[in-house]
């Protein structure tokens, strides 16, 4: 190789590396953390911001209590979307989130599922009751919000206490669903948005909206995000008219 080919490359060199440090300049790196039911819709989300804005997207995703917890803690995040209320107060109390930014944004509906293969027939939620339903997998009653809806569901219809002994408590409504595709329970109860993406489960019953309890999906910035301009972009464009579509799309109804 010639003296002026090696130096045409050294100076094309240089231009890429600057070339990418000025992006980078510019590019902020949002972490969301998120509840484990929206990583399939926020992933395609991410996609379309990503495509248009400057700003590159990661997250977190698993059971809202245990994210809430991370936080609380002081672990990095710049945006919070949990699947219940609870999570999101315990945080507003303690000011850790940017005042102003909190939006309630979604809704969801409880399902019972079990294997696509399953001959067992639960037309109610009594129907858990039967001596062929051993195993019924939940997200931890006592914290993750799939759980908590759940359990109060059961308990206002009077079931709870003979339910209960049924019970195997899993990390997230993700975890359920794996244990009811895996066939290791006979049934489990997740949001209707997590049984529409597997075909390895079938909803045999769907809580009436009307009866369950009152599901609802709020986002906000955290309060010690380094980088609050970028995590408000991202938080606009996860309310815009092509993320309500992804929303509707994957099944959750969108609070205006």
């Amino acid at each position: 190789m010639s003296k002026h080919m090696r130096r045409s490359l050294s100076v094309a060199a240089v231009f890429i590396v600057l070339a990418w440090a000025q992006v980078n300049a510019w590019a902020d790196e949002i972490l969301v953390s998120a509840a484990a039911s929206l990583t399939d819709v926020l992933k395609e989300i991410s996609t379309g911001y990503q495509a248009k804005a400057k700003h590159n997207v990661k997250f977190n995703f698993g059971p809202s209590s245990g994210l809430a917890r991370q936080i609380e803690e002081g672990a990095p995040a710049d945006i919070f979307f949990s699947a219940d209320l609870s999570q999101m107060d315990a945080l507003d109390k303690k000011s850790l989130l940017e005042p102003g930014t909190r939006k309630n944004l979604l809704s969801n509906q409880l399902v019972i599922i079990v294997p696509a293969d399953s001959k067992i027939v639960i037309a109610s939620p009594k129907d858990l009751l039967k001596t062929d339903v051993k195993n019924i997998a939940l997200a931890e009653p006592a914290s993750v919000p799939v759980g908590v809806y759940s359990s109060k569901y059961l308990t206002d219809e009077g079931l709870w206490d003979q339910v209960k002994p049924k019970i195997v408590p899993v990390q997230d409504v993700r975890a359920t669903l794996a244990s009811v595709e895996s066939g290791n329970v006979e049934a489990g109860f997740v949001y209707k948005t997590d049984a529409a993406i597997s075909k390895k489960v079938k909803i045999v019953y769907e809580v009436p909206v009307d009866k369950g309890p009152k599901i609802t999906y709020p986002i906000a910035v955290v309060k010690e995000s380094k980088n609050k301009n970028a995590a408000r972009d991202f938080m606009n464009y996860v309310r815009s008219p092509a993320a309500k579509d992804a929303f509707k799309k994957y099944g959750f109804v969108v609070i205006d």
